[in-house]
């Protein structure tokens, strides 16, 4: 019942759309001559896609990056926000700090089973993390990688889709840090600050916290006040060790805490101030809790490089999901609200060991292998109307590969990449299920191995131009409902497998002053997840469905003179459902109707300038200022394609005044002041829900460089 669908509601869409991008093309017939006479260029962009640092123009698959200043200007506070930018990229989200899922390229889970139902890989320095905590901050990173297509050889069964690094600042030998302060609407608060550097000849070390908040955009008309007032603290210490030039050791704790941020559920079509009727007070001990610690070995031999990566992550989140007065009546004729409260908690332990290439090896190679071992519970303790209806589960997976990619060249101009692992995984499943006094127990266990990885053939055309074409093997493993309310809802579900073909193009200009990167692709999924949920009765069961999606992506990014760099990117997608599926909650599903969530038009622009300012009586200043535009096209609201949810178009704008160190800076969200939904739902033909995104705010910020 938590799980929600990433929707959006635009005005005069299509109109901006196109001006934008009528003025992108504009801007490159400018370009062409800037770059004759620029000075500036772009500086390569290295990853760590497969784990070790290469260049993205190297890869035989499509690697968005996204940097921290770009991160911090526009202010994407968390991971959902930076997803949120990206083309071909959509999210499923109610708003709530545990509900989150991924699409890529329209691959994803239509709608997620379990909170390990998961068809992106998300991982943070080089660890992996649920994609559950994406809501979690982005405090103190430097980058963030969008992996597209699937990353079946390093992550198996969690990279069906693609994958996500998410890399944070590391410890330096030398004084490095920072501190901002930002106020703005809706009281939009943040406090953040890092600092680090060498603490003895051999040990270096950095610590960054953050603390921010808001109040809702929602209100309760019960108390005329917002629904709630969310609060994040979050901190992360790093010690990096260089025991000798080839051997170094980096260790990080860090801990998230993120109250009082509500899951919405709002009957649409919303007001022009979305309101809720709620109890005060409701979401007062929602609270989602995320400690993680790691440890990074790496050892350089003669020809080699050994990496050993130990992280512990220890997730709870406990929160209430409400149907308002005004929803429960239209769904169950009841004139009071109608909540229950879930409880989760997973303890994951995991361990990877590799060996690979040296960094700039003519030929790259890793092989190595991991285990994961979860032990997590998602309960339901009581509800609006007591405990009398309690729910406990409890899940135990553990997860073990072998794996191993190289790619090395075959002739004049062509290299091949080849990768395999093989995996296998048990699962343990144990349930309770009250009902006034009298409790079902049940124990269910589920085995799976299977094999994932990719094929790839590399061409250089030019000096400059680089063509491949792969075939890649994407693999979500089987499991068991979360949301199970009596013991035939828990049947396991299938695996999905997917079968994903891409061909692609990157150039780089040589004089490294604009790069073009695109693809087209084609990917068929077997036995997809989706889960049939009834908004009236509550009853959820699991349900598989073949999905298939094509479609084309275009990025490129180009600096020109005066410090102007402009990144821009398109997508369409056309991804449809392949099966007929009768008689299940929410309604039928026919044979070619639209994956939910997937928007087949979408569009991003990224516009920085840097420009030195003549201000009598101050030293140097310089004009700092980033546009980003996102453009999100229509797409279906669910699986059933009751309704689609409309284009919309988001603007957000740093302008600042940089003095040596210090910057002061003038910010603004959603310019345009769209209305647009973070999900839609259709729960009967009189009761369709959902979440109103943010509307328009502005605010002021400074920042100061140690």
């Amino acid at each position: 019942m938590s799980d929600r669908r990433l929707v959006g509601l635009g005005k005069g869409g299509f109109v901006l759309s196109n001006s934008l991008v009528l003025a992108l093309l504009s801007s490159f017939s400018y370009a062409k001559k800037d770059l004759d006479t620029s000075e500036d260029v772009l500086e390569p962009i290295y990853v760590s896609a497969r784990q070790e640092g290469e260049q993205a123009k190297d890869l035989a698959f499509s690697v968005e990056v996204m940097d921290s200043d770009t991160i911090e200007e526009l202010r994407y506070t968390n991971l959902e926000d930076v997803l949120l930018s990206e083309p071909s990229v959509n999210l499923n989200t109610s708003g709530g700090a545990n509900v989150s899922s991924i699409y890529i390229r329209g691959i994803g889970s239509l709608y997620p089973m379990s909170m390990d139902d998961s068809s992106v890989a998300v991982m943070l320095d080089g660890s992996p993390i649920s994609s559950r905590n994406i809501s979690l901050g982005t405090l103190d990173v430097e980058r963030v990688e969008i992996l597209k297509g699937p990353q079946g050889t390093l992550f198996g069964g969690l990279g069906e889709a693609g994958g996500i690094n998410i890399a944070s600042r590391k410890p330096t030998s030398y004084q490095d840090g920072y501190f901002r302060a930002e106020y703005g609407d809706d009281n939009q608060h943040l406090l953040e600050g890092a600092f680090g550097g060498a603490l003895t000849e051999s040990l270096s070390g950095r610590f960054a916290v953050r603390k921010s908040g808001y109040d809702h955009w929602v209100t309760n008309d019960q108390t005329g006040a917002p629904m709630s007032s969310p609060e994040n603290e979050a901190f992360r210490g790093s010690l990096l060790w260089e025991k000798s030039e080839r051997t170094s050791v980096l260790v990080s704790v860090e801990q998230q805490t993120i109250e009082n941020m509500a899951e919405m559920f709002v009957l649409r079509p919303y007001s022009s101030n979305p309101s809720v009727s709620l109890t005060p007070g409701l979401y007062d001990d929602d609270e989602k809790e995320v400690k993680r610690y790691s440890v990074k070995l790496s050892h350089n031999l003669d020809n080699s490089q050994f990496t050993a990566s130990s992280s512990y992550t220890d997730s709870y989140n406990i929160a209430p999901v409400a149907y308002d007065r005004y929803l429960n009546k239209l769904l169950n004729d009841q004139s009071e609200e109608y909540w229950q409260t879930d409880e989760s908690h997973e303890k994951v332990f995991t361990q990877d060991v590799r060996l690979s290439s040296l960094p700039g090896a003519d030929v790259f190679w890793v092989t190595g292998g991991s285990v994961s071992q979860s032990d997590r519970s998602y309960d339901t303790p009581y509800n609006s109307s007591g405990t009398s209806r309690a729910r406990q589960r409890d899940f135990e997976t553990n997860r073990y590969g072998v794996y191993g990619e190289v790619t090395f060249p075959v002739a004049q101009r062509w290299d091949l990449t080849s990768g395999l692992r093989y995996s296998w995984e048990d699962r343990e499943y144990d349930g309770a299920y009250y009902n006034s006094g009298n409790v079902t127990t049940e124990h269910r266990e589920l085995d799976d191995h299977f094999f994932t990885g990719r094929l790839a053939l590399g061409y250089e055309l030019t000096n400059t131009t680089r063509l491949y074409a792969s075939f890649a093997r994407g693999y979500n493993p089987g499991g068991f409902n979360d949301y199970a309310t009596q013991s035939v809802e828990s049947e396991p579900y299938k695996a999905a497998k997917v079968d994903s073909f891409e061909f692609g193009v990157k150039k780089a200009s040589a004089d490294r002053r604009y790069t073009v990167n695109g693809a087209v692709f084609y990917n068929e999924v077997t036995d997809n997840h989706l889960l049939s949920y009834d908004s009236q009765t509550f009853i959820s069961s699991v349900v598989n469905a073949d999905t298939r999606s094509l479609g084309a992506e275009l990025s490129t990014t180009l600096a020109l003179k005066n410090n102007l760099t402009l990144k821009g990117g398109v997508s369409y997608i056309d991804a449809t459902i392949q099966s007929e599926l009768v008689g299940i909650g929410g309604g039928d599903v026919k044979k070619g109707n639209q994956v939910p969530d997937v928007s087949p038009w979408s569009a991003n622009v990224s516009v920085s300038w840097k420009r030195p300012l003549q201000i009598s009586g101050l030293s140097a200043p310089m004009l700092n200022t980033r546009l980003g535009w996102k453009y999100t096209g229509v797409r279906s609201a669910d699986p059933q394609n009751h309704f689609d949810l409309n284009a919309y178009n988001k603007i957000d704008m740093h302008i600042g005044v940089s003095i040596e160190n210090a910057e002061l800076y003038f910010w603004g969200n959603n310019l345009l002041d769209e209305e647009y939904d973070l999900y839609g739902y259709y729960g009967s033909a009189t009761a369709i829900y959902g979440a109103p995104g943010r509307g328009r705010t502005l605010g002021l910020g400074v920042r100061y460089d140690l």
